[in-house]
């Protein structure tokens, strides 16, 4: 499918209402699996939240960080910052990722200890996000089209009852570069959001689990959402990473200069 399809595909999505359930069979894995990428397509927003790491022991770190996001005038492809501010040995570690659906994402990281960023490439995408169980290849959704989606199922989780989607590669690469060999999503199927994925290794053994709680429908007429929790348990390790938005607002004064490389490296 060419980036025009998709669009057109996508714009058609967005004309639906959010809240209608649909009957099992109405729609197809892949078309599940595209409303759940679309459903988190807020037009620009702001965060501040809290990344808590816990190991095996239970023992915690707290992080606190700000993000502002805004789409490209695509309306699909997303723009993303995050900027952390503490505890001192993390602030000012910042994040920038630019996404492209008929491409590869652009992704740089900056660590003041360096003084400058750093571009990521594709094989990074499995690389732990800033420490934390999340990779930097999680921290979007991934193009749907790079996958073969198969419904398995559905059932209530945390009281939601939910599209059961295996998601495996189409190409060796994609899987390379993620590091998954294949991916389970649950989808609440009243708005898509995802409600629990799971991603296997590639020996196709079980490596980590993400639930994913409180979704904040910011966008009524569009029917855009923002998840204010996410758990990621490394099921290998026993490690896990929580990240909680203390607080999402919609934001109209985002400028195109404050998703540069240039303003990443501000401190």
């Amino acid at each position: 499918m060419n980036r025009r399809n998709f669009l057109a595909i996508g714009a058609a999505i967005a004309a639906v209402r959010p809240t209608k359930i649909f009957a099992e069979g109405s729609l197809s894995a892949a078309d599940m699996m595209r409303r759940n990428f679309l459903a988190s397509k807020v037009k620009a927003f702001r965060t501040t939240g809290r990344m808590t790491l816990v190991n095996d022991r239970g023992e915690k770190r707290v992080r606190r960080y700000t993000t502002i996001s805004a789409l490209q005038p695509n309306g699909v492809d997303a723009k993303l910052l995050v900027r952390f501010s503490y505890p001192p040995d993390v602030n000012g570690v910042s994040f920038l990722q630019v996404e492209h659906i008929a491409g590869e994402d652009d992704q740089w990281i900056y660590l003041p200890a360096l003084g400058r960023s750093r571009r990521l490439v594709a094989n990074n995408k499995k690389d732990s996000f800033v420490g934390s169980d999340f990779s930097y290849g999680d921290v979007s959704l991934p193009s749907v089209d790079r996958y073969n989606h198969r419904l398995i199922g559905s059932e209530p989780i945390d009281r939601r009852d939910s599209y059961k989607i295996e998601s495996t590669p189409k190409s060796a690469q994609t899987g390379i570069d993620s590091g998954y060999s294949r991916k389970i999503s649950w989808l609440d199927k009243q708005n898509f959001v995802e409600t629990k994925v799971e991603y296997y290794d590639l020996s196709n053994r079980l490596l980590k689990t993400q639930h994913v709680g409180d979704a904040r429908l910011l966008e009524p007429d569009r029917g855009r959402f923002v998840a204010l929790h996410r758990e990621m348990i490394n099921q290998q390790t026993g490690h896990r990473t929580l990240i909680d938005f203390d607080q999402v607002s919609l934001a109209s004064d985002l400028r195109d200069e404050m998703f540069t490389t240039r303003y990443l490296e501000r401190v």
